[in-house]
Protein backbone atom coordinates (compact mmCIF):
# COMPACT_ATOMS: atom_id res chain seq x y z
CA UNK A 1 0.00 0.00 0.00
CA UNK A 2 1.39 3.55 -1.06
CA UNK A 3 1.95 5.88 2.07
CA UNK A 4 -0.59 8.46 0.54
CA UNK A 5 -3.39 5.86 0.81
CA UNK A 6 -2.40 4.20 4.42
CA UNK A 7 -2.84 7.95 5.68
CA UNK A 8 -6.41 8.21 3.68
CA UNK A 9 -7.08 4.49 5.45
CA UNK A 10 -6.45 6.18 8.62
CA UNK A 11 -7.67 9.34 8.21
CA UNK A 12 -4.57 11.52 8.54
CA UNK A 13 -4.23 12.69 5.01
CA UNK A 14 -3.76 15.01 3.89
CA UNK A 15 -0.90 15.10 6.96
CA UNK A 16 -0.02 18.53 7.89
CA UNK A 17 2.05 20.44 9.84
CA UNK A 18 1.59 21.86 13.38
CA UNK A 19 3.64 24.55 13.84
CA UNK A 20 6.97 25.96 12.74
CA UNK A 21 9.38 25.53 15.68
CA UNK A 22 12.56 24.13 14.09
CA UNK A 23 14.58 25.48 11.25
CA UNK A 24 16.55 22.49 9.88
CA UNK A 25 19.94 23.65 7.77
CA UNK A 26 21.50 21.40 5.93
CA UNK A 27 25.01 22.98 5.68
CA UNK A 28 26.27 20.56 2.72
CA UNK A 29 26.94 17.18 1.79
CA UNK A 30 30.54 17.91 2.53
CA UNK A 31 31.66 15.34 4.90
CA UNK A 32 34.78 13.86 6.28
CA UNK A 33 33.29 10.34 6.70
CA UNK A 34 31.08 8.02 3.96
CA UNK A 35 28.68 6.04 6.63
CA UNK A 36 26.84 2.97 4.88
CA UNK A 37 23.83 4.28 6.12
CA UNK A 38 23.90 7.50 5.03
CA UNK A 39 20.53 8.62 3.96
CA UNK A 40 22.02 11.63 2.30
CA UNK A 41 25.45 10.13 0.48
CA UNK A 42 27.74 12.48 2.08
CA UNK A 43 31.61 12.14 2.22
CA UNK A 44 34.86 13.46 1.31
CA UNK A 45 34.12 13.78 -2.41
CA UNK A 46 30.63 16.25 -2.50
CA UNK A 47 31.21 19.55 -3.00
CA UNK A 48 27.74 21.16 -2.18
CA UNK A 49 27.55 23.62 0.65
CA UNK A 50 25.82 26.39 1.35
CA UNK A 51 26.81 29.67 0.66
CA UNK A 52 27.18 32.65 2.82
CA UNK A 53 24.55 34.56 0.70
CA UNK A 54 21.95 31.49 1.93
CA UNK A 55 23.21 31.80 5.22
CA UNK A 56 21.75 35.62 5.62
CA UNK A 57 18.84 34.28 4.26
CA UNK A 58 18.53 32.01 7.00
CA UNK A 59 19.54 34.25 9.21
CA UNK A 60 16.80 36.66 8.22
CA UNK A 61 14.42 33.71 8.51
CA UNK A 62 14.69 33.17 12.11
CA UNK A 63 14.02 36.46 13.04
CA UNK A 64 10.06 34.64 12.67
CA UNK A 65 8.95 35.04 15.77
CA UNK A 66 7.72 31.36 15.53
CA UNK A 67 10.93 29.49 14.84
CA UNK A 68 12.80 28.99 18.71
CA UNK A 69 15.05 26.68 17.43
CA UNK A 70 18.47 26.21 14.52
CA UNK A 71 18.76 23.09 13.85
CA UNK A 72 22.08 22.51 12.01
CA UNK A 73 23.37 19.10 9.86
CA UNK A 74 24.69 18.01 6.41
CA UNK A 75 27.17 16.02 5.52
CA UNK A 76 29.43 17.34 8.54
CA UNK A 77 28.02 20.70 8.59
CA UNK A 78 31.01 22.23 10.80
CA UNK A 79 33.03 21.82 7.48
CA UNK A 80 31.00 24.66 5.77
CA UNK A 81 33.00 27.76 6.06
CA UNK A 82 30.90 29.69 7.46
CA UNK A 83 29.10 27.28 10.50
CA UNK A 84 30.49 29.29 13.32
CA UNK A 85 29.37 32.73 11.37
CA UNK A 86 26.06 30.93 11.35
CA UNK A 87 25.75 30.02 14.94
CA UNK A 88 26.92 32.45 16.78
CA UNK A 89 24.53 34.97 14.53
CA UNK A 90 21.56 32.73 15.62
CA UNK A 91 22.38 32.33 19.45
CA UNK A 92 22.23 36.49 19.13
CA UNK A 93 18.97 36.40 17.97
CA UNK A 94 18.05 33.96 21.23
CA UNK A 95 17.55 30.87 19.07
CA UNK A 96 18.37 27.64 20.41
CA UNK A 97 21.39 25.92 18.43
CA UNK A 98 21.23 21.87 18.01
CA UNK A 99 23.98 20.79 15.97
CA UNK A 100 24.24 17.46 14.39
CA UNK A 101 28.09 16.09 14.71
CA UNK A 102 29.53 12.64 13.36
CA UNK A 103 32.24 13.64 16.59
CA UNK A 104 35.20 12.50 14.42
CA UNK A 105 35.14 16.18 12.65
CA UNK A 106 36.52 17.39 15.34
CA UNK A 107 39.64 15.68 14.77
CA UNK A 108 39.94 17.38 11.04
CA UNK A 109 41.86 20.51 10.33
CA UNK A 110 41.41 23.79 12.14
CA UNK A 111 38.44 21.93 14.29
CA UNK A 112 40.54 21.41 17.40
CA UNK A 113 38.80 24.02 19.22
CA UNK A 114 35.34 22.47 18.16
CA UNK A 115 34.44 21.43 21.68
CA UNK A 116 35.71 25.13 23.53
CA UNK A 117 33.16 26.90 20.99
CA UNK A 118 30.44 24.42 21.28
CA UNK A 119 30.32 25.27 25.15
CA UNK A 120 31.33 28.67 24.92
CA UNK A 121 27.87 29.58 22.53
CA UNK A 122 26.11 26.76 24.53
CA UNK A 123 25.21 24.69 21.67
CA UNK A 124 23.14 21.13 21.88
CA UNK A 125 25.20 18.16 20.46
CA UNK A 126 23.30 15.82 18.97
CA UNK A 127 25.88 13.28 18.47
CA UNK A 128 26.18 10.13 15.74
CA UNK A 129 27.37 6.95 17.52
CA UNK A 130 26.27 3.97 15.74
CA UNK A 131 26.45 1.34 18.64
CA UNK A 132 28.85 1.07 21.87
CA UNK A 133 31.51 -1.70 20.61
CA UNK A 134 33.93 -0.50 18.46
CA UNK A 135 33.92 -3.41 15.64
CA UNK A 136 30.24 -2.53 15.16
CA UNK A 137 30.78 1.31 14.35
CA UNK A 138 34.17 0.91 12.22
CA UNK A 139 32.67 -1.43 9.78
CA UNK A 140 29.83 0.94 9.52
CA UNK A 141 31.98 4.41 9.35
CA UNK A 142 35.92 3.57 8.51
CA UNK A 143 38.35 2.34 11.38
CA UNK A 144 39.02 4.42 13.62
CA UNK A 145 36.04 5.95 13.77
CA UNK A 146 35.22 4.59 17.16
CA UNK A 147 38.41 5.69 19.23
CA UNK A 148 38.14 9.00 18.03
CA UNK A 149 34.26 8.93 18.76
CA UNK A 150 34.88 8.05 22.18
CA UNK A 151 37.69 10.80 22.79
CA UNK A 152 35.57 13.68 21.91
CA UNK A 153 32.41 12.26 24.10
CA UNK A 154 35.50 12.41 27.23
CA UNK A 155 36.47 15.66 25.98
CA UNK A 156 32.71 17.17 25.69
CA UNK A 157 31.90 15.80 29.74
CA UNK A 158 35.09 17.33 30.71
CA UNK A 159 33.78 20.49 29.22
CA UNK A 160 30.49 20.32 31.01
CA UNK A 161 28.42 18.24 29.08
CA UNK A 162 26.15 15.94 30.21
CA UNK A 163 27.34 16.57 33.70
CA UNK A 164 24.34 18.22 35.30
CA UNK A 165 24.73 21.54 33.35
CA UNK A 166 22.35 22.85 30.97
CA UNK A 167 24.74 21.57 28.15
CA UNK A 168 23.16 18.79 26.99
CA UNK A 169 24.99 16.06 24.41
CA UNK A 170 22.69 13.24 22.84
CA UNK A 171 23.45 10.70 21.28
CA UNK A 172 21.85 9.30 17.98
CA UNK A 173 21.16 4.89 16.83
CA UNK A 174 21.21 3.69 13.71
CA UNK A 175 20.65 0.06 13.38
CA UNK A 176 23.64 -2.07 11.61
CA UNK A 177 21.66 -3.57 9.10
CA UNK A 178 17.97 -3.98 7.20
CA UNK A 179 15.95 -3.92 10.71
CA UNK A 180 14.09 -1.63 12.37
CA UNK A 181 15.93 -0.31 15.76
CA UNK A 182 15.53 -1.88 19.34
CA UNK A 183 13.40 -0.18 21.74
CA UNK A 184 14.38 3.52 22.12
CA UNK A 185 14.12 3.42 26.44
CA UNK A 186 15.64 -0.25 27.06
CA UNK A 187 18.71 0.56 24.35
CA UNK A 188 19.61 3.87 26.23
CA UNK A 189 19.45 2.00 29.10
CA UNK A 190 22.32 -0.22 27.52
CA UNK A 191 24.38 2.90 25.76
CA UNK A 192 24.22 4.64 29.69
CA UNK A 193 25.47 1.13 30.99
CA UNK A 194 28.33 0.29 28.44
CA UNK A 195 29.73 4.11 28.00
CA UNK A 196 29.38 4.93 31.95
CA UNK A 197 31.44 1.37 32.75
CA UNK A 198 33.98 0.83 30.22
CA UNK A 199 34.79 4.90 29.39
CA UNK A 200 33.44 7.11 32.05
CA UNK A 201 31.04 8.70 29.11
CA UNK A 202 27.95 10.69 29.98
CA UNK A 203 24.81 11.53 27.92
CA UNK A 204 21.94 12.97 27.91
CA UNK A 205 19.17 11.20 25.70
CA UNK A 206 19.44 8.74 23.02
CA UNK A 207 17.26 8.42 19.72
CA UNK A 208 17.01 5.65 17.60
CA UNK A 209 16.08 6.23 14.12
CA UNK A 210 15.18 4.05 11.27
CA UNK A 211 17.43 3.65 7.90
CA UNK A 212 15.98 5.07 5.54
CA UNK A 213 15.74 3.54 2.26
CA UNK A 214 16.75 6.36 0.02
CA UNK A 215 20.75 7.91 -0.34
CA UNK A 216 23.83 5.24 0.33
CA UNK A 217 21.93 3.05 2.66
CA UNK A 218 19.20 2.56 -0.68
CA UNK A 219 22.30 1.60 -2.57
CA UNK A 220 23.20 -0.69 -0.24
CA UNK A 221 19.79 -2.84 -0.23
CA UNK A 222 19.85 -2.83 -3.78
CA UNK A 223 23.38 -4.50 -3.85
CA UNK A 224 22.08 -7.21 -1.77
CA UNK A 225 18.74 -7.54 -3.73
CA UNK A 226 16.79 -6.50 -0.44
CA UNK A 227 15.13 -3.21 -1.24
CA UNK A 228 11.52 -4.23 -1.80
CA UNK A 229 11.63 -7.09 1.35
CA UNK A 230 12.70 -3.74 3.37
CA UNK A 231 10.40 -1.47 1.88
CA UNK A 232 7.56 -4.08 2.31
CA UNK A 233 9.22 -4.38 6.14
CA UNK A 234 8.69 -1.06 7.11
CA UNK A 235 5.36 -0.69 5.61
CA UNK A 236 3.80 -3.86 7.05
CA UNK A 237 4.46 -2.13 10.84
CA UNK A 238 3.27 1.30 10.05
CA UNK A 239 2.34 2.63 13.81
CA UNK A 240 -0.50 5.29 13.58
CA UNK A 241 0.73 6.55 16.39
CA UNK A 242 4.08 7.60 15.20
CA UNK A 243 1.81 10.33 13.18
CA UNK A 244 1.53 13.24 16.17
CA UNK A 245 5.08 13.25 16.89
CA UNK A 246 7.14 12.91 13.17
CA UNK A 247 9.52 16.02 12.58
CA UNK A 248 8.01 16.92 9.41
CA UNK A 249 5.11 18.42 11.49
CA UNK A 250 6.98 20.88 13.50
CA UNK A 251 10.00 22.20 11.48
CA UNK A 252 10.96 23.17 7.84
CA UNK A 253 14.34 21.76 6.05
CA UNK A 254 16.44 24.09 3.91
CA UNK A 255 18.79 22.73 1.42
CA UNK A 256 22.55 23.89 1.15
CA UNK A 257 21.01 25.31 -2.10
CA UNK A 258 18.13 27.52 -0.20
CA UNK A 259 15.57 25.00 -1.64
CA UNK A 260 12.62 24.42 1.15
CA UNK A 261 11.23 21.07 2.05
CA UNK A 262 9.42 19.27 4.75
CA UNK A 263 12.46 17.09 5.68
CA UNK A 264 15.70 16.08 5.32
CA UNK A 265 14.79 12.82 3.87
CA UNK A 266 12.47 14.96 1.51
CA UNK A 267 15.37 17.13 0.36
CA UNK A 268 17.20 13.75 -0.44
CA UNK A 269 14.30 12.36 -2.75
CA UNK A 270 13.89 15.93 -4.30
CA UNK A 271 10.14 15.81 -2.87
CA UNK A 272 9.90 19.71 -2.95
CA UNK A 273 7.07 21.52 -0.17
CA UNK A 274 3.74 21.41 -2.87
CA UNK A 275 3.56 24.26 -5.21
CA UNK A 276 1.33 27.17 -2.85
CA UNK A 277 4.34 27.36 -0.65
CA UNK A 278 7.45 29.50 -1.14
CA UNK A 279 10.17 27.42 -2.49
CA UNK A 280 13.28 28.98 -1.27
CA UNK A 281 14.70 30.77 1.50
CA UNK A 282 14.96 33.80 0.15
CA UNK A 283 11.08 33.74 -0.25
CA UNK A 284 10.45 32.44 3.13
CA UNK A 285 6.91 32.91 4.77
CA UNK A 286 6.48 31.56 8.59
CA UNK A 287 2.53 32.51 8.10
CA UNK A 288 2.58 30.08 4.95
CA UNK A 289 4.56 27.58 6.40
CA UNK A 290 3.51 27.09 9.91
CA UNK A 291 0.19 24.97 9.10
CA UNK A 292 0.66 23.74 5.47
CA UNK A 293 0.09 20.27 4.00
CA UNK A 294 3.38 17.82 3.68
CA UNK A 295 4.39 16.56 0.51
CA UNK A 296 4.52 11.99 1.39
CA UNK A 297 6.01 9.40 -1.00
CA UNK A 298 6.99 5.65 0.50
CA UNK A 299 9.80 6.93 2.37
CA UNK A 300 7.63 8.41 4.65
CA UNK A 301 7.43 4.66 6.10
CA UNK A 302 11.10 4.77 7.76
CA UNK A 303 9.48 7.70 10.02
CA UNK A 304 6.31 5.74 11.04
CA UNK A 305 7.60 2.10 11.40
CA UNK A 306 7.39 0.60 14.60
CA UNK A 307 8.21 3.21 17.79
CA UNK A 308 8.64 5.67 14.77
CA UNK A 309 11.82 8.35 14.31
CA UNK A 310 11.59 11.39 15.62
Amino acid sequence: MRFREILEKNGAYPLRSESLDILQVNLGYRCNMACKHCHVDAGPDRSEIMARRTIDAVIAALGSEHISTLDITGGAPELNPDFRYLVIKARKLGKHVIVRSNLTVLYEKDMSDLPEFFRDVRVEIIASLPYYIEDNVDRVRGAGAFDKSIDALRRLNELGYSNGSDLNINLVYNPQGAFLPSQQSSLKDEYKKELRNRFGIEFNELYTFTNMPIGRFKNFLERNSNLKNYVAMLSSSFNPDTLGGIMCRFLINVSWDGSLYDCDFNQVTALRLLDRYPQNIIDFDAEALKNRDIAVDDHCYGCTAGQGST
